[in-house]
């Protein structure tokens, strides 16, 4: 058994910060700054995703009961079903484009303020 072995150690590496504590951590949740942070996540996100779930049912519905509508020929072998289906995975990636785009522009920055301050603080 060798006796060169550091002691082990009581937390984290030497330069990562102190934990917050609970208490820090409620008077964050209550604060104005974080409901802030909070309302922009919800008031971009939830718009988003509802609008895109709608988007979504619309081809399913469509798929199932619209199958004349859906078989029209645009040109050659390609219908609006195939369309459709194309513009679900475009839609998709542009959502996570513009969700990153709102989160490093809006998000991101104030999240970075509360993290630091609770860090200091702490």
């Amino acid at each position: 058994m060798s006796t060169d072995a550091p002691p082990p150690s009581k937390g984290g590496p030497p330069d990562s910060p102190a934990a917050p504590s609970t208490e820090a951590f409620r008077e964050v949740q209550e604060s104005a700054e974080f409901g802030e942070l909070r309302r922009s996540h919800r008031s971009f996100a939830f718009p988003l995703t509802i609008t895109f779930i709608i988007w979504y049912l619309l081809y399913v519905l469509f798929s199932n009961y619209a199958g004349g509508f859906m078989g029209t020929k645009l040109f050659g072998n390609i219908n609006v079903a195939l369309v459709f289906g194309i513009l679900q995975f475009v839609s998709t990636f542009l959502i996570a484009w513009f969700y990153s785009r709102h989160a490093a522009a809006k998000l991101d920055p104030k999240a970075e303020a509360i993290k630091s301050r609770m860090e200091a603080e702490a």
